[in-house]
């Protein structure tokens, strides 16, 4: 993503500020890939993505 959509992402610029405070070896495995789809999903949004956006966890 070019910086200066990143810096339109609201997600991006949330997870700058989690970084800043929490540092590499605080943060667990999954940490890159679960904020990339974060930022996936708000990019999307702000695009106009259209469609049921409702998570349902499944219970095995």
């Amino acid at each position: 993503m070019p910086e200066s959509e990143a810096s339109q992402n609201p997600v991006t610029v949330a997870r700058q500020q989690v970084e800043a405070v929490i540092p590499p070896e605080k943060r667990g495995p999954g940490w890159d890939r679960h904020w990339r789809e974060l930022e996936a999903y708000a990019e999307a949004a702000m695009e106009g993505a259209v469609g049921d956006w409702t998570v349902n966890p499944s219970r095995d």
